[in-house]
C-alpha cells in the first residue's frame, strides 16, 4: 500500500466535488439536504477523471486554493505521487490533485505522446473543470505543475482557458514540449506567469527519447525541459515572454533530491523546497523568486523596488534545503525571465 492510499484510509476528509455547477452550490438551506446527496453522487461518478485517491482535495483544502498535478506520459504513479507529497510537506494547505491525464491500454505511453489532438481535448476539459472550481470559489487561485509530458498538458490548459478566466500560475518541471512551441497563448492566461524548471542532464528521456519518439507537439529534437524554451528576439518578441520565468538545473538542487535527471525533478524533497514555496507566493517578482531559487546570489540581484508581498501567505522551505552552496561546487546560474542577460 502506498502513502497516498494510506493517507486518505487515515481520515482524509470526503473530498468535495468543485466541478459541480455554480447554480447547485448557491443552492438556499431548503435544499440542502438534496444538494448533499447530489454533491455525494457527483463525486463518486467524478473519481474517474482524475483517479483516486485524492487524500488532498477536502471541502476546508478547496477553499484555500487549488493545485492541479499533471503526470507524464506513465500517467498516475509514484513518482507523480511524490510531487503531492512534497507541497504537502512544504506547507501547501490547499487542495492538490494528481489529475491523470493519459489513457491506460497495451503501449499507452507512445498514444500519450503523440496523440496531440486527443491531448489537447483533454486539456480543454480539465479547463472546463477549473473555471467550474473558480465559480465556486471565486477568488481562489489555481496552479498548475505539470511534468514531463504534464508540462505541455498545463500549456494547453492555459491556452483552453476561455475569455476573462485565468490560471494564477504553471510550473513546468522537466517539460516534453519542444523548444520552440510557441508559449504566447499560455502566457496570455496566466497571471503570474510559467516557470520552467530544465536540466542539461536529462539526457536519457528529453534528448534521446524525444529525437527518437518525438515530444509532445510532434518534434523528434531536445526538449525544453533538457535546455529550455527559445525565446524571440527582442525586436519579435510578444510581450507576454515577460512572464517567463526558467531555472536551470544547479547543484543545490541535488542537495534536495533533484539530481538533474529526469524522474527527480518530482522528487518529495526538492518539491518541499523550491516547488511549494513558488506556489505559496502572491506574486512572482524578481526578488521574491531569487529568495526562494538562489540564496546566494539574491542580494547582488535584487531589484531597486520591492514590490509588496505578505511573507506570511507562503510556507517557508523545510530545514533540509540548503542555505549556502559548498564552496568546492561551481557557481549556480541565476533564473532568468525571457530575454535577461
Amino acid at each position: 500500500m502506498n502513502a497516498i492510499t494510506e493517507h486518505n484510509r487515515a481520515g482524509a476528509e470526503p473530498r468535495a466535488a468543485y466541478w459541480r455547477s455554480s447554480d447547485t452550490a448557491n443552492a438556499g438551506p431548503a435544499a440542502a439536504g438534496m444538494r448533499a446527496v447530489a454533491l455525494c453522487v457527483v463525486s463518486l461518478l467524478a473519481l474517474g477523471g482524475c483517479g483516486n485517491p485524492q487524500p488532498y482535495v477536502t471541502e476546508q483544502r478547496l477553499r484555500r486554493g487549488l493545485v492541479i498535478v499533471l503526470p507524464g506520459i506513465e500517467g498516475r504513479s509514484p513518482f507523480n505521487e511524490e510531487i503531492c507529497r512534497g507541497l504537502d510537506r512544504g506547507g501547501i494547505d490547499w487542495a492538490i490533485e494528481l489529475c491523470d491525464w493519459t489513457i491506460h491500454v497495451p503501449l499507452g505511453f507512445l498514444i500519450n505522446l503523440r496523440a496531440e489532438q486527443r491531448n489537447r481535448a483533454e486539456a480543454g476539459r480539465i479547463a472546463d473543470r477549473i473555471v467550474r472550481y473558480q465559480q465556486n470559489y471565486p477568488g481562489r487561485r489555481v496552479v498548475l505543475i505539470g511534468q514531463s509530458g504534464g508540462g505541455a498538458i498545463a500549456a494547453w490548459i492555459c491556452e483552453a482557458m476561455p475569455w476573462g478566466r485565468k490560471i494564477d500560475g504553471a510550473i513546468m518541471l522537466a517539460a516534453a514540449l519542444s523548444p520552440d512551441y510557441p508559449l504566447t497563448g499560455a502566457l496570455r492566461n496566466c497571471r503570474r506567469g510559467i516557470i520552467n524548471f530544465h536540466s542539461s542532464r536529462d539526457v536519457v528521456l528529453l534528448w534521446l527519447g524525444t529525437t527518437v519518439y518525438g515530444t509532445m507537439d510532434g518534434q523528434h529534437r531536445s526538449s525544453a525541459g533538457r535546455n529550455g524554451f527559445t525565446v524571440p528576439s527582442p525586436r519579435d518578441r510578444p510581450r507576454e515572454y515577460q512572464k517567463l520565468v526558467q531555472v536551470p538545473w544547479t547543484y543545490e538542487m541535488a542537495q534536495a533530491g533533484n539530481i538533474g535527471t529526469h524522474l527527480s525533478s518530482g522528487d518529495a524533497t526538492f518539491v518541499a523546497a523550491y516547488i511549494a514555496p513558488l506556489v505559496g507566493m502572491p506574486r512572482w517578482t524578481e526578488d521574491e523568486l531569487g529568495a526562494v531559487l538562489h540564496p546566494a546570489i539574491h542580494a547582488a540581484t535584487q531589484p531597486a523596488t520591492r514590490a509588496a508581498t505578505s511573507p506570511a501567505t507562503r510556507p517557508a522551505p523545510p530545514a533540509s534545503r540548503p542555505a549556502t552552496k559548498p564552496a568546492s561546487r561551481p557557481e549556480a546560474s541565476p533564473a532568468r525571465r525571457a530575454g535577461q542577460v
